[in-house]
């Protein structure tokens, strides 16, 4: 049932941009599997005309995805610091080819609107949700610059960098003073029994 959506979707994605079903017709006949789990596997093959279709069961993956679950929706948001939690197996240009699709392949929800709604309906639905997503992640900057400066200065949870700074200077000069001290600690000793 899931793989059925996300070969459609992946599919619609395509085919609205047809620059990306034209990466992929190199690689007709591979296949493609991600692996996130809890969920099942996803095993997909590249037809000739570069789009995806179930891939069989005995079928060998030319290239494996394999994800955390916590990764997830932030490669989903296009969040590029939880690329590193995914580990990827096999043929390297195909995983180039996948990666560049991610990266680029984006889904023009305006146009599918516009099938249901019309151009003008479908603009300002578009519009409205993009100020939307835009509003949620200026608040969260905003929470999340607040509380830090709720932290460091009227409750002081977190320590300053200029502090920290100071504070591991301090360290370093204190470490430089006892070294001199042993050192002249070691030579009166020296002196004293000779």
């Amino acid at each position: 049932m899931i793989e059925r959506g996300a070969v459609a979707g992946l599919n619609h994605l395509l085919r609205q941009q047809p620059w990306a079903a034209e990466r992929l017709k190199p690689f007709a006949g591979k296949a493609v599997e991600f692996r996130c789990p809890p969920f099942p596997d996803l095993r997909l093959r590249i037809t000739d005309e570069g789009l995806l279709d179930h891939a069989r069961a005995e079928a060998v993956s030319t290239l494996v995805v394999k994800l955390t679950p916590g990764a997830l929706p932030f490669l989903l948001a296009g969040d590029e610091t939880a690329r590193k939690q995914v580990e990827i197996e096999g043929s390297a240009d195909l995983a180039s080819t996948v990666d560049h699709l991610f990266r680029n392949l984006t889904w023009d929800v305006e146009e599918d609107l516009s099938r249901v709604f019309g151009d003008i309906v479908a603009h300002r639905l578009a519009s409205g949700g993009r100020a939307f997503a835009a509003w949620q992640r200026e608040a969260v900057l905003r929470l999340a610059e607040n509380l830090a400066e709720y932290w460091t200065e009227e409750q002081p949870l977190l320590a300053r960098p200029a502090d920290v700074d100071s504070f591991c200077r301090d360290v370093d000069t204190l470490r430089d003073d006892v070294a001199r001290i042993e050192k002249r600690i070691e030579r009166l000793s020296a002196a004293g029994k000779g």
